[in-house]
């Protein structure tokens, strides 16, 4: 999926509001097992649960640091300025996955993060997209993220 076409399909899924699956079908349930799976390695430093979740190609585009390619450049960032530093929190209901057709699927919602070196500060939910491809029938990537904040 080319960038232009990922950007139009996101901006125009909301109008549309087909495609969500049901929270109680195997594809919810994976993707969301597999988001906790990425966020408790993510949350505790596991950073070859991480790597392994990311796809060779992988795409991280983040509101701030701009777009990532290198697979090893991203988990360098992450021990950098995430390790015991942050810590990710998904708001409660609001994960949403559509299937995407011999593809995979796209995940989003809303998260917070808490910096664990300003334990009183404020943290305000942001939205997250992440684009998980299905390898095989039971190996999945994180293909693309979207990280807003």
């Amino acid at each position: 999926m080319t960038a232009a076409r990922l950007i139009a399909f996101l901006i125009l899924m909301p109008f549309i509001g087909i495609g969500q699956v049901a929270k109680d079908s195997e594809l919810f349930k994976t993707i969301a097992a597999l988001d906790k799976q990425y966020f408790d390695a993510y949350n505790t430093c596991d950073l070859k649960t991480q790597s392994n979740l990311y796809a060779e190609d992988i795409k991280f585009y983040h509101d701030n640091g701009g777009l990532s390619t290198v697979k090893q450049d991203i988990i360098n960032a992450i021990e950098r300025n995430i390790c015991n530093k942050v810590t990710r929190t998904l708001v409660p209901e609001s994960l949403e996955v559509h299937a995407i057709k011999d593809f995979g699927a796209v995940a989003m919602g809303l998260h917070s993060f808490q910096n664990n070196q300003e334990p009183d500060a404020v943290s305000k939910p942001t939205k997250f997209i992440m684009i998980w491809r299905q390898v095989n029938p039971t190996k999945w990537e994180i293909a693309e993220v979207i990280s807003l904040h």
